[in-house]
């Protein structure tokens, strides 16, 4: 499985809807599940995000599917970083020389 971290904001719909929030949290877990995926963790924050998933995802392409069916309920927008976790950061900067 590959991690991803999610950045995410409220659109204004998302923000005139914001109690429903937890609900579409809810639907984002099961359909990400659904896809073979899953949510690791969840922040609501402060700054220039809204919100900060850790998820993960079999491939790029599910994730990228994930992201675009988020985009399509006119909620949030979403900045999608690849994680690598340490020991593929070790592995990385060794194969420099």
């Amino acid at each position: 499985m590959t991690t991803y971290i999610v950045l995410i904001n409220w659109t204004e719909q998302g923000a005139k809807n914001v109690r429903d929030s937890p609900k579409r949290l809810d639907a984002a877990k099961k359909l990400l599940g659904d896809m073979g995926g899953s949510f690791k963790s969840f922040y609501l924050t402060m700054g220039e995000c809204d919100m900060v998933a850790i998820v993960e995802a079999p491939d790029d392409a599910v994730l990228a599917r994930f992201a675009l069916m988020l985009a399509t309920g006119g909620n949030v927008k979403t900045r999608t970083l690849k994680a690598f976790p340490e020991f593929a950061y070790r592995e990385i900067i060794s194969s420099l020389g």
